[in-house]
């Protein structure tokens, strides 16, 4: 049997620049929630689905996607499902804006560097998954740097587990969910989408809402919300249909390693030594897991002996 080749994915080169552009927006997209810093995180994500909502509805349509999606819509156990996902995604966006506007962005990327370590994790807890011994180191080191963590705050530590956990249940249940990546972000902020209109509505009404005439930039930035939530995943999805599994595993570091460099070389957070331990034994841990599986695909690439 041949060997896997670059000749195996000849659109590979736009496949990372499709999926490197997400998750350079994603890395990069504090910056944009910064712009809100007048705004609750609550709010904030309130627009976030609403107009994501919007948005969505309008790629539907122009993917002519709709009979699908209203097939999708009566399959109970899949709107289940993506109703479940849509909840936490919803308190994953939530917690990782108020990290922006709390200055806590150093713990939020140390939440994503530990999700495909969770994973695993849950993996082997749920779906009753092999783990190796490599494995299992990588997960001791991970459960290290929250110990770590939690002597240098003299508690346990949230942010980072809440951040890896909604994430990691996110992407568990969404793996076990048949639909496409953008048709389920268009369902799951449908079906929030009511619940997100009448909270505007009456916040208006009540006039205790952001969304006003008075401030037409904050208003554009609310209303912008949405394309920005869902352009890098339509990305993410055009890239993942045209990269190997492996290159698309290396990728998802960039964004919690800009959103790290934003963090403490532009916007001043704190990187102690403390810190550099704990995002250490992550790293390493993210390596083990990463070794494993090169060495597993160059065992799968070699030629079978001969018989």
């Amino acid at each position: 049997m041949s060997s896997a080749t670059a000749n195996d994915h000849p659109k590979e080169g736009a496949g990372i620049l499709f999926a490197g552009a997400a998750y350079a927006i994603w890395g990069f997209v504090p910056l944009y929630w910064r712009l809100l810093a007048d705004v609750s995180p609550f709010e904030i994500t309130v627009h976030r689905v609403l107009w994501c909502a919007v948005f969505a509805a309008f790629v539907t349509l122009g993917r002519d996607r709709l009979r699908h999606l209203l097939a999708i819509l009566r399959t109970p156990r899949v709107i289940g499902a993506l109703a479940l996902t849509s909840l936490l995604i919803s308190a994953n966006w939530t917690l990782f804006i108020w990290c922006v506007s709390t200055h806590r962005l150093v713990e939020a990327s140390l939440g994503y560097y530990m999700t495909p370590l969770v994973s695993i994790a849950l993996g082997v807890a749920l779906l009753g998954e092999r783990v190796s011994k490599l494995r299992l180191v990588a997960i001791g080191l991970a459960a290290v740097a929250v110990a770590i963590k939690a002597i240098e705050a003299g508690g346990l530590p949230w942010i980072a587990p809440a951040l890896a956990l909604s994430f990691g249940f996110y992407g568990y249940v969404r793996k076990l969910t048949p639909v496409d990546a953008f048709d389920g972000l268009t369902i799951e902020t449908a079906l929030l989408f009511p619940l997100t209109l009448a909270i505007v509505v009456i916040e208006s009404l009540a006039g205790s809402g952001v969304l006003t005439s008075t401030n037409l930039a904050r208003d554009g930035l609310l209303i912008l919300a949405g394309p920005v939530t869902a352009a890098p995943l339509v990305l993410f999805a055009a890239g993942a249909r045209r990269v190997r599994m492996s290159t698309l595993g290396f990728l998802q570091y960039l964004s919690p390693s800009i959103t790290l460099a934003l963090a403490t070389l532009a916007l001043g957070e704190r990187f102690n030594r403390t810190d550099a331990v704990i995002f250490a034994s992550v790293w390493a841990a993210l390596l083990l897991v990463g070794l494993e599986g090169q060495s597993a695909r160059a065992i799968a690439r070699s030629p079978a002996p001969s018989q």
